[in-house]
């Protein structure tokens, strides 16, 4: 009953709020997000945890405010997700404004292939929607499975009408078909900034040990391939904003696990300075740090919000 009642609000969310006009969701949006920040529920609690790590001088006052400016970004998130099969290929072009974006496109030239690794920050499904559409590059994602079954295949149309290729993340057959894809010279992104199993990466984040997927410059080592990170925030505008880093470069010694680690660190590093920078548009709303992972009381991972894979899309290519 709890899956068909979730399965059947995104369902509601899909056919109601794409019809309405823009202003109309926009405010809809914003008192939601609202109410949800003035219950101070789980998620908006563990939000703030977080980012007591992210900002200088974490007062109760200003996580209280960014938190609430957190939850009016993951609204608005949501909102854009439920519209985005209805928006024009020149609406897509124009609600995204990416600097660096000569990265990707030399990346991409180079005939090399590029892994585009993203923290749960702002709408990367817009992004990856203007890749197609602006820069009509098609590339290939991973996505964890969803219950209800009905749900999942909801998320794959939807990312598929976007121009995704959508793999299952069903371990190492996920990671052959993205190296597969990578040797041939496509394009593969990954959400890289949550990975709790036992196959995550340990990195120094924000001062503090978590773990993130080794799956990106995993991928970069094993396939030759680019590793590009990539930072978005949103600001008053209907604009969504970003950055497309310089390449994370394979050290070139010692193991290929060495040279993972390495690079996962680097990447870590990246995200770190894009969240510092825009912490509201951070959408982490579950324990990430181990620390705060080991205070759980059954010490296990708890679900994602957003029906994406953080974790390693496995170590192996086939």
């Amino acid at each position: 009953m709890r899956e068909r009642l979730t399965d059947g609000l995104y369902g509601l969310g899909w056919s109601t709020l794409k019809a309405l006009p823009d202003p109309v969701v926009t405010r809809l949006g914003q008192h939601a997000a609202d109410a949800v920040w003035r219950r101070r529920g789980a998620g908006v609690r563990q939000l703030e945890a977080n980012l007591a790590r992210v900002v200088p001088d974490p007062t109760a006052r200003r996580l209280a405010a960014l938190s609430r400016l957190g939850m009016r970004s993951y609204t608005r998130y949501w909102l854009e997700s439920f519209r985005l099969p209805t928006w024009g290929e020149d609406r897509i072009r124009d609600s995204f404004a990416p600097a660096g974006v000569h990265h990707l496109e030399e990346g991409l030239a180079s005939g090399r292939g590029v892994v585009v690794a993203l923290p749960h920050m702002a709408n990367y499904d817009l992004a990856g929607a203007w890749v197609a559409t602006r820069l009509g590059a098609p590339f290939t994602t991973v996505m964890e499975r969803l219950k209800p079954e009905t749900l999942y295949d909801r998320f794959v149309a939807y990312r598929e009408s976007l121009g995704m290729e959508v793999l299952p993340h069903t371990g190492g057959s996920a990671f052959g078909a993205l190296a597969r894809r990578l040797r041939a010279g496509g394009l593969v992104c990954l959400v890289a900034d949550r990975d709790l199993s036992a196959s995550g990466v340990e990195v120094t984040f924000f001062g503090e040990t978590t773990k993130m997927p080794g799956g990106p410059a995993s991928l970069a080592v094993r396939t030759g391939a680019l590793l590009l990170p990539v930072t978005l925030w949103y600001d008053r505008s209907p604009v969504m904003h970003g950055r497309l880093h310089p390449a994370i470069e394979d050290p070139g010694t010692g193991t290929r696990a060495e040279r993972t680690a390495v690079m996962t660190q680097r990447l870590a590093d990246v995200f770190a300075e894009g969240i510092a920078d825009h912490p509201y548009d951070w959408h982490m709303l579950q324990p990430l740090w181990l620390s705060d992972l080991d205070t759980r009381p059954d010490n296990t991972r708890p679900d994602n919000t957003r029906p994406d894979n953080p974790g390693s899309p496995g170590t192996e290519p086939s």
